[in-house]
């Protein structure tokens, strides 16, 4: 049974950085894409960033535009997203992801379904203005 649990949200102003983490357990998640999603209230689950199962591809989503960094590291079963710039409208909910399938790529994790997936019970990251 594969866990996936996320820590690292709180509340923040507007310009600050937060660092999220995610480390799984229940077994090893280094040949499967790792990403986030978040949802804000009112709307629908987004996709917000992956990265493949070698870590060589990532893939955010547009509206980002380079503020936010998704790194891995294999050896500790670990995603890390690196917020920076941080506005209102990034006040959600956010999961950690692992896709189910061997060898997927960031542009896999961007499109997965949610019973395609592992995933965290959440962590809440709200940004006042």
């Amino acid at each position: 049974q594969v866990q996936l649990v996320e820590s690292g949200g709180g509340l923040v102003q507007a310009g600050d950085s937060l660092r999220l983490s995610c480390v799984g357990s229940g077994r090893a998640l280094n040949m499967n894409a790792m990403g986030w999603f978040r949802q804000a209230p009112g709307k629908e689950r987004e996709f917000v960033a992956g990265i493949g199962w070698s870590g060589t591809s990532t893939k955010y989503i547009d509206s980002l535009k380079g503020r936010f960094t998704i790194s891995r590291n294999n050896i500790k079963n670990t995603v890390d997203l690196q917020m920076n710039s941080l506005k209102p409208d990034d006040t959600a909910v956010y999961y950690c992801a692992a896709d189910k399938d061997a060898f997927s790529t960031a542009q896999d994790m961007a499109l997965m379904e949610v019973a395609d997936g592992y995933w965290g019970q959440g962590t809440q990251v709200t940004v006042s203005s």
